[in-house]
């Protein structure tokens, strides 16, 4: 039996247990009026000292108005125990209304490496129970470490049976890569049969209802219950394709849209931000690192608010990706182009210098590597999707500059958004044979989708005979990775549905890669 499977039947009574955990606390309504924690709990941001806590104040996930326009004192505990006989810390946060009633709790004082449960209350209401964890000491070295990461759900397009079988697996920390949401489609709260291009969010209510139908899945908030997470955002947490200011319809009046979507997701995710601006969210310093001890250091990266705008676009009139041909884009081959921005870039080389992890991780939004729809012999010769990497390929060639100059022990980089299986070798010149100059330099694992639909495998396949540093693809499977990381090895497991569109559907491992410390490159090992 593989490891992985062994994992999820191990673990399968965890899930069980905090899907009752959840029902109880969906029971405990208060007598004073309906029951407020409908979209459930969450935690993130693990410190070796603090966690944050998330909830949001909303009986009914469609209705807004359900929640009184006044602010709201909501209990919180955190406990050594899931029966909460031993608390650890406890306290009182306010739900106001200029925040959606979420809350934000930046739970301190606590012990490193350890799990803890919490819970929220509201009058006689009680949230259901959380399981939460924070990170290992600085000097600690953890054993290992069980790393989930998914992306891209798409309400429209499967039930999130992904994110069951993630609380089943147990993990240590979940890592969500961006497209949480997408800003179109019906409101409902059960996964239609069918997709239906409607409602596509704008103001700062779209976005606010479009979170709350998607938190109010059960599995979901399985996930977010089963371990803390670390999250950044895509483009469709805001708008397809956006580029910085820039969105598809190049609209006049996009930055009060994104500073609307952004502060939608900041209310709906347990994010620690340095300090909520008193502007607004016209701007979020989303890039943040998480350290596991000694064992793993997380850059995780925002590749949306600060880059350059898509190079020759569709028309004058359109913003967005294009398809095209190097030799027939001059601004490809733009130096200055960016896509972390200049500060995002010397954060990142910052961050990499001063790791002492034996893991660094860096944990963006899509595909690394090259990936050309055509034979590529010299660079120019290549046809480029211009959303990507891809696109910024001197921005890339930086990032992979600075991850050799720096000296960084054992970069990984994980990605999202292609709705695809991946495991590519990183070099800096893709065009060329390995070589001494040439040579891998990081290992690349990019998970599918949770719902969002790809292309063919067929189309995956054929796809990979024009770019050999890809190892492996699998797109006609939804569904997330499970790494485990531990001092001398870094395992991950490709998870794929038998059916999205079963909500009850079970789980397989398509295959499973291992990278060696010290060594680059990754060998399949199933």
């Amino acid at each position: 039996m593989r490891t992985a499977r062994r994992l999820f039947l191990l673990d399968a009574a965890r899930l069980s247990a905090a899907l009752s955990a959840a029902s109880l606390g969906a029971c405990a309504s208060s007598a004073k009026g309906p029951y407020p924690f409908s979209l459930g709990v969450a935690s993130g941001s693990p410190l070796p000292d603090s966690v944050i806590l998330w909830t949001r104040i909303l009986s009914e996930p469609l209705k807004a108005e359900s929640t009184p326009p006044v602010a709201m004192t909501v209990r919180w505990e955190v406990a050594h125990d899931e029966a909460f006989r031993s608390i650890a810390a406890k306290g009182t946060a306010v739900a106001g209304p200029e925040l959606a009633h979420s809350v934000h709790v930046d739970v301190k004082g606590l012990a490193p490496g350890r799990w803890y449960w919490y819970r929220f209350m509201l009058g006689d209401a009680v949230s259901p129970v959380g399981r939460t964890r924070t990170a290992p000491g600085r000097d600690e070295m953890p054993g290992q470490l069980k790393l989930a990461v998914a992306s891209c759900q798409h309400w429209e397009f499967g039930s999130y049976a992904a994110h069951r079988h993630i609380a089943a697996s147990s993990p240590d920390l979940v890592a969500f890569l961006g497209d949480y949401i997408y800003e179109w489609g019906p409101y409902q709260l059960r996964h239609p049969a069918r997709a239906v291009r409607s409602d596509e969010s704008f103001t700062l209510s779209d976005y606010r209802k479009r979170y709350a139908q998607y938190k109010s899945d059960p599995d979901l908030q399985a996930a977010h219950a089963a371990a803390p997470w670390i999250v950044t955002w895509d483009d469709h947490e805001v708008a397809n394709d956006y580029a910085a200011l820039r969105d598809e319809r190049l609209a006049q009046d996009f930055a009060t849209r994104r500073a609307a979507a952004y502060q939608a997701f900041y209310e709906h995710m347990p994010l620690r931000l340095p300090s909520v601006r008193r502007d607004g969210f016209a701007k979020v310093e989303l890039f943040q690192r998480v350290d596991w001890g000694r064992l793993a250091r997380f850059h995780v990266l925002d590749d949306r608010q600060y880059r350059s705008p898509q190079a020759c676009t569709k028309s004058a009139t359109q913003g967005g990706s294009n398809a095209v041909f190097a030799r027939a884009c001059e601004a490809l081959r733009d130096p200055r182009r960016t896509m972390l921005g200049a500060e995002q870039e010397a954060w990142l080389e910052s961050g990499l210098a001063s790791s002492r992890a034996t893991w660094n991780i860096l944990a963006q939004q899509t595909l690394m590597a090259q990936s050309s729809s055509v034979p590529v012999v010299k660079q120019e010769d290549g046809r480029f999707w211009t959303d990507g990497w891809d696109g910024y390929p001197a921005a890339r060639r930086r990032l992979l500059d600075t991850i050799v100059r720096q000296g960084a022990h054992n970069p990984l980089v994980l990605g999202g958004d292609v709705h695809t299986f991946y495991a590519t070798a990183l070099r800096p010149d893709f065009s060329k044979p390995v070589s001494k100059q040439n040579a891998v330099v990081a290992t690349e694992f990019v998970g599918t989708s949770v719902t969002s639909s790809s292309r063919s495998q067929e189309r995956t396949l054929a796809h990979m005979e024009n770019n050999p540093h890809m190892l492996y693809g699998r797109s006609d499977k939804r569904g997330y990775m499970l790494l485990e990381i531990t001092p001398k090895q870094t395992v991950t497991h490709f998870m794929g549905l038998d059916d999205v569109r079963d909500a009850k559907s079970a789980i397989a491992e398509l295959a499973a890669f291992r990278v060696a410390d010290g060594v680059a490159g990754a060998e399949q090992t199933s």
